[in-house]
Formats: C-alpha cells, structure tokens, sequence
C-alpha cells in the first residue's frame, strides 16, 4: 500500500511541477496550437506540451520508487520484464507523437510507427492470451492485441478536442483499471496504473476548461497506449466472456467515439483520417451545452461506464450479461440522440429503398459486366450491350468492324440533347454510345458507362469473320 500511495503522490508532484515548466518551453519554442474557429475552438495559442511532462512524470515516480523505497528492488525483480518491454514501447509512441506536435507526420507514417509500438509491447508479453479461459494461438493472439493497441491510441487521441477531456477520459479509465486490479490481486497493474492516475489528475489542474496546455499527440498517444496495454494485462486475469469485454466497457466513449468517426468518414467517401466536426463532443456542442458542460458530462458517463466495467468483472453469467446488453444498448441509444448527419442520410436510403435499389442495380451491372467479359463472338457481345442500354435510357449505340457497322436507336434525339462516348476496342473496331442531357448534365448511370468503358477493352478475335448479324 505505501508503494502505490508514494506512486501516485510522486507523479502527481510531479506532473503539477513539470507541466508549467514544459508548456512555458513549448511557448518559448513556439510549438502551439492554433485556433482555427471551426474545429479548434480556444481564443488563443496553447502550448501542445502536455505528452512531456506525462511521461517525464510516469517514468519518474516508477524510478523513485526503485530507488528510494525498502521494497523497491522486490518489485524491480517481479515486475522487470513488463517494465523491460513496456519502457521502449511507450518511447516509440512518445516519440511519434511528440515528432507529429513540432513537425507534423503523416497519417500513415504515424500508424506505421504505432504498429512498430504495439509489436514491441506484445513481444514483451502484452498480448492477449486467452478468450473464454481458452487459450488461443499467437497468430490469432498478437493482432488482436496489435489491434486493441491502435484502436486505444487513437481513440484518446480523437477525442482530445476539448479542454481536458481526453485527460479526464483517461483519467476515469485508469481509475477502473487500478479498482479492477486490486479486487483481482495483480500487484504490476496496480504499479503500472497508479502513477498514470497521478499523472492525469496533476495535468488536469492545467487541461480543463480553460486550458492552458493541451495533450497534444504526444500526451493523448501515449495515454491512450498506456490504457490499452493495461487493459491487456486486466484481461490476463480474467476468466469469462463478459469480463473479457470489461476493458471496452471501461474505455466505451473513447472507442465508440472512433468507431464512429471511421464509420461516418466510410459512409461518406472522405478519407478515413480527415478532421471533421462530427466527434461525440462536437455534436454535444452543436447541441448548445458549453465547452465545461460537455466534458462533466462525458466525465459522467465515463464514470458510469466505469461502474459498468467493474460490475463485469465481479458478477458472472446471467447478471454480467444483463450489464454488458444495458451497455449497449446506452450507447445505441446516444448514437440515436446525436443524430449523426451521415448516419441520417444512411437511414433515408435504407428506409425509402434507394439502398436497395442501388445494390440490386451494382449486382446486375457485375453481372453484365462479366458476361461482356466472357463474351465468345461479336453475336454475344452486340447482344449484351443492345441488353445494357435498353435498361438503361442510353438514346443509341453503333458497334463498327472493318467488314460491318451495326447500329441500334433506341429513343430519337436532336444532336444537342445526347452526349456520345467512343471507345477503341482494335484499330478496325470501335463502340459508341450516345446518351441524353437532362438540365446540362449527362443523363444515364455512370455505373453503365463503367461497365461499358470495361467492356470495350475485350478482344474480339473472331470480329474478322463476317458476322451473323444483320445491320440495324
């Protein structure tokens, strides 16, 4: 018990010390965030400093506690090998994180060198070994904890977009591990949660509403991996199925959060990992709650959430899977009432059978397609596209050879109404499809001219011989 109350008052210390130093550095650097007044809120540039003085005073209070206290080597001896592997793996992410606030990396040379973190903590022993106290193979074992890994960072890393919400987030979210591993005995969880606990609380005295220092990558990154591997650790210990879901639980907003945000950018064609106001906190925002409201009441649910984790771990069957459904269907009925535009549009098309209609008519485009593919003649191939257009409003096509032109008009037109597209199969065969405009633009699905602009590129070796066709 002394060593985990002098973990937590250590780090705390000194974060609380630490934290104004870094951020004045950062100032004096000129390493800030900016506002933007869309997506980036705050009046003014805050020092994005907080990742150094996190883990300036996570490792610190660790290294005290080996030093100065009588047990220090006891528990540098049983806990070596999770520190051994854990020290360089949070580095790596620090690092990353710290590199993305002075300089700004790439999405995907950032999740290279996330991958290159997680890996190393799994080779360490981080790795989820059992599922239903059955244990599974390293094969299946090591991505998804590498998995589970990246979805951590990345939550805590989205949702910091409000004063000292992904700090508090965190925060709540160490505080369940710490309950969860005294109630279980796991002495290296404790170890390892506490000064993080310590940490959050500390910085959170500079984070919240005003902040005047912000996570930054550095700090949002590192926590989030920190959780994430301590969640695996949880789950060592546990035994069945609704406890193994109790670290998700525990970090249900943060991950719902980027769920949703991969969901909603996938939904609307943007690239996966493009800024946006559609975050869990924005949408609360638009919703007319202020900045502090917003985050005392994630807090809230964070700390039910909590609750919900730990009711997991300690209540089996029935009773456990009655809390984990309770969840879910919570967190269904948030998603409802945020009413997320993209979601919304989703639900029209579904709900008025344009969905529908849209994947009955990609099925039946596949269909042809592959049938223009696998045409055998220029019978079967003039056939196919007389049976593409007919169903699909294209005003005429014209297929010419070298011994024959073959034409079908299906609806009259003027010159000026239709729009044409020539397609060169062979230098003595070419296809070419005239379609209607309709308010200036080109009338007709662009799937068909897809499907058509494929087609065009079969060879037809046989197109010298004189065809059965007849001319139209």
């Amino acid at each position: 018990m002394e060593t985990f109350l002098f973990l937590g008052l250590t780090s705390f210390v000194l974060c609380l010390f630490l934290t104004p130093l870094a951020r004045e550095l950062f100032r004096w650097l000129k390493i800030v965030d900016r506002p933007d007044q869309r997506r980036k809120i705050h009046c003014s540039p805050i020092p994005r400093a907080g990742g150094v003085a996190i883990v300036l005073s996570y490792f610190g209070s660790i290294a005290l506690a080996l030093m100065f206290l009588p047990q220090g080597s006891r528990l540098a001896i049983h806990h070596a090998s999770l520190f051994s592997w854990l020290i360089p793996a949070v580095a790596v992410i620090f690092v990353t994180g710290l590199l993305d606030d002075i300089f700004g990396l790439s999405p995907k040379t950032k999740l290279t060198l996330q991958f290159f973190a997680a890996s190393l903590a799994c080779w360490g022993g981080v790795r989820i070994v059992t599922i239903n106290d059955h244990e599974i193979a390293a094969w299946l074992g090591v991505p998804l904890t590498v998995l589970w890994l990246l979805a951590c960072c990345n939550a805590i890393n989205l949702i910091d977009g409000l004063d000292g919400l992904a700090a508090g987030v965190g925060l709540f979210a160490a505080l369940t591990a710490i309950t969860v591993a005294a109630i279980q005995g796991n002495v290296g969880l404790v170890l390892a949660t506490v000064p993080l606990a310590g940490c959050l609380l500390a910085f959170l005295r500079y984070n919240f509403n005003p902040a005047s220092v912000f996570l930054g990558d550095s700090g949002s990154l590192t926590v989030g991996f920190l959780l994430g591997c301590f969640a695996v650790i949880w789950c060592q210990k546990i035994a069945t199925l609704t406890g193994l879901m109790a670290p998700l639980v525990s970090l249900l907003v943060p991950l719902l959060d980027v769920s949703l945000s991969v969901a909603r950018r996938f939904v609307s064609n943007r690239p996966i990992f493009s800024p946006d106001r559609g975050h869990i906190h924005h949408r609360l925002l638009a919703r007319g709650l202020p900045p502090k409201n917003v985050a005392l009441l994630l807090y809230a649910v964070c700390g039910a959430t909590g609750v919900l984790a730990v009711s997991l771990c300690l209540l089996e069957g029935a009773v456990g899977t009655l809390i984990l459904l309770l969840a879910l269907v919570l967190a269904a009925i948030a998603i409802w009432k945020l009413r997320f535009v993209e979601f919304e549009v989703l639900k029209q098309l579904i709900f008025t059978g344009h969905f529908r209609r849209s994947v009955e008519e990609g099925v039946r485009l596949l269909a042809l397609q592959e049938d223009l593919l696998n045409a055998e003649s220029v019978d079967d191939y003039w056939n196919l596209i007389i049976k593409v257009s007919e169903a699909e409003h294209i005003q005429s096509v014209k297929l010419k050879l070298s011994s024959a032109t073959f034409q079908r008009t299906f609806h009259p037109a003027l010159e000026n109404e239709v729009w044409s597209m020539e397609f060169v199969l062979e230098p003595s065969l070419t296809l070419t499809i005239r379609g209607f405009y309709s308010d200036g633009e080109p009338q007709g699905s662009p799937a068909v001219r897809r499907v058509l602009q494929i087609a065009s590129k079969v060879k037809l070796l046989n197109h010298q011989q004189a065809p059965s066709l007849s001319t139209v």
